[in-house]
């Protein structure tokens, strides 16, 4: 079963256009990881020290700044059994940018994993930027590369 996160958050700006009101919807961000407890901390891409518990911490902060930001960020927390059908689940909701994090693309041992999650967003979610971080702290920058495109 997925672990998907919607955090609530005002889904509409006004802002005064000429002479009218229009509506602008917030940004929607969806931030793509392994479940902090799936984490194998052995895999020596991952920094000397990472816990599960620092994991978490990064995925909380995440979520903050992307609401910091004025984004209305979700979460979709993978297993590796479960992959694809929890990213099928998380993309039944409509995204602006899907950030994929660095603890599925990095480490050599989830190719796999990282080849299912961005076929299945390719085949579910088509034109949906995908953006890609180095570290949860950085997940914000990823995605405003794209969010920010003109």
């Amino acid at each position: 079963m997925t672990a998907m996160h919607h955090f609530p958050v005002q889904a509409t700006i006004l802002s005064a256009g000429n002479d009218k009101t229009e509506m602008k919807s917030m940004p929607r961000v969806l931030l793509i990881g392994v479940r902090p407890e799936a984490v194998d901390l052995s895999d020596p891409s991952f920094p000397i020290g990472l816990t599960n518990e620092k994991v978490a911490a990064g995925i909380r902060a995440t979520v903050a700044d992307m609401r910091e930001r004025g984004w209305e960020p979700g979460l979709c927390a993978v297993h590796p059994d479960s992959v694809e059908a929890d990213v099928a689940k998380s993309l039944t909701e409509k995204w602006d940018c899907i950030v994929v994090g660095a603890g599925i693309r990095i480490p050599a041992g989830n190719l796999l994993l990282f080849e299912k999650i961005v076929n299945t967003i390719i085949l579910l979610s088509p034109g949906t930027p995908i953006a890609f971080n180095t570290s949860p702290e950085n997940s914000g920058d990823a995605a405003a590369r794209w969010l920010d495109r003109p």
